[in-house]
C-alpha cells in the first residue's frame, strides 16, 4: 500500500516541476535580399528590450528596431514613417523583382542594384528624378501605373538599356519622357497628354516597339513617325481631328505595305475615318473608330 501512495504522488507532482515552454519562445527570422545569409532573429527578450526603450522615449533607429507584434501591447510613439523602412522590408524583394503595391509611397523607393522588374502600381508617386533609376542599369520592366505622377525629370529613363516595358498609365502626365531605346511596351493610357506633349521622333527611333498605349488622353492628332515595328495601336478616345496620307503610310510610295500592323483603336475620337480613304491604303485592316 505504501509504494502505491509514493507511486500515485510522483504522478502528480511531475508536471509542476517541468511546465511546457511558452509559445513566445519561437523566434522571427528575416532575410536580406540577394544574401544567403540570415540577418538573426528577435527572441521574446528582445521585443522587451525594444518596448522598455520605446517608453522610455529612446529614438530607436529603424535597422534596430524590428519588433515581434503582441496584441496586447500598445506602443506609445507615433507610427515610423514607411520612407524610412528599408526598401526589401517594406516592399517584396523576390529573385530580381521588387513588388511594392498599394503601399502609398510617395516616391521611388531606393532598389537593390539587380532589380530587373519594379511594380509600383497604386501608390501616390507624384514625381520621377533622373536619380531614381541612374544605378539601376539592370532593370527590364517598370510599371508605375495608378500613381499621381505629373512630372518626370529629363534622363529619367536615359541610362535604362535593357528597358523592354514601362507603363505609367492612370496617372497625370501632360506630356512623355525620352523614352529608352528597347522598348517593345509602353503604356501611357488615361493621362492627360496633348499632342504638343509628344515630340516629333519621340518613337522614331523605337525600332522594337511593338506596342503603344495611348487611349484615354487629349491628343489632337495622330503621334508622327511611328516605328515599322508597331504591331498594336491604341488611340481610343481622345481629341483627334484629323490625320494625314503620311499618318500611317507613304504618300510618295503606293506600294507601301505595313506588314506588321495588327490593331488600330480610334474610337471615340471626334474624326470621321471614311473622309480620310487614302490614309489607310497601306494598312491590311481599318482602324477602329466612327466611318459616318
Amino acid at each position: 500500500m505504501e509504494t502505491l501512495q509514493a507511486t500515485f504522488f510522483l504522478f502528480v507532482f511531475v508536471p509542476l516541476v517541468n511546465p511546457a515552454p511558452p509559445l513566445q519562445q519561437e523566434s522571427l527570422q528575416f532575410y536580406e535580399y540577394d544574401t544567403d545569409v540570415s540577418m538573426g532573429s528577435l527572441t521574446q527578450q528582445d521585443y522587451e528590450m525594444k518596448k522598455d526603450m520605446r517608453k522610455d522615449g529612446t529614438n530607436v533607429s529603424l535597422d534596430t528596431s524590428l519588433i515581434l507584434q503582441s496584441d496586447d501591447s500598445q506602443l506609445d510613439v507615433p507610427p515610423t514613417k514607411d520612407t524610412n523602412l528599408p526598401t526589401c522590408l517594406l516592399c517584396v524583394c523576390l529573385s530580381g523583382s521588387v513588388y511594392c503595391e498599394e503601399i502609398d509611397i510617395e516616391a521611388v523607393p531606393p532598389l537593390p542594384k539587380e532589380t530587373a522588374y519594379l511594380y509600383a502600381r497604386f501608390n501616390k508617386i507624384k514625381r520621377i528624378a533622373a536619380s531614381d533609376f541612374a544605378d539601376i542599369t539592370t532593370l527590364r520592366r517598370i510599371d508605375f501605373s495608378g500613381n499621381r505622377i505629373e512630372e518626370i525629370e529629363d534622363g529619367a529613363f536615359s541610362k535604362l538599356l535593357l528597358l523592354e516595358e514601362l507603363s505609367l498609365a492612370e496617372n497625370r502626365l501632360v506630356k512623355l519622357p525620352v523614352l529608352p531605346p528597347k522598348l517593345t511596351t509602353f503604356n501611357a493610357n488615361q493621362n492627360r497628354i496633348k499632342s504638343r506633349g509628344i515630340k516629333a521622333n519621340a518613337f522614331k527611333k523605337l525600332t522594337n516597339l511593338a506596342y503603344l498605349y495611348l487611349g484615354h488622353n487629349a491628343l489632337e492628332s495622330v503621334p508622327l513617325n511611328l516605328p515599322e515595328s508597331l504591331r498594336i495601336l491604341h488611340l481610343q478616345y481622345n481629341n483627334i481631328t484629323t490625320i494625314t496620307d503620311d499618318t500611317f503610310c507613304k504618300s510618295n510610295n503606293t506600294r507601301y505595305i505595313r506588314t506588321r500592323m495588327d490593331e488600330i483603336r480610334m474610337e471615340g475620337n471626334p474624326i470621321v475615318l471614311a473622309k480620310h480613304v487614302n490614309a489607310f491604303s497601306c494598312l491590311r485592316m481599318l482602324p477602329v473608330g466612327t466611318y459616318y
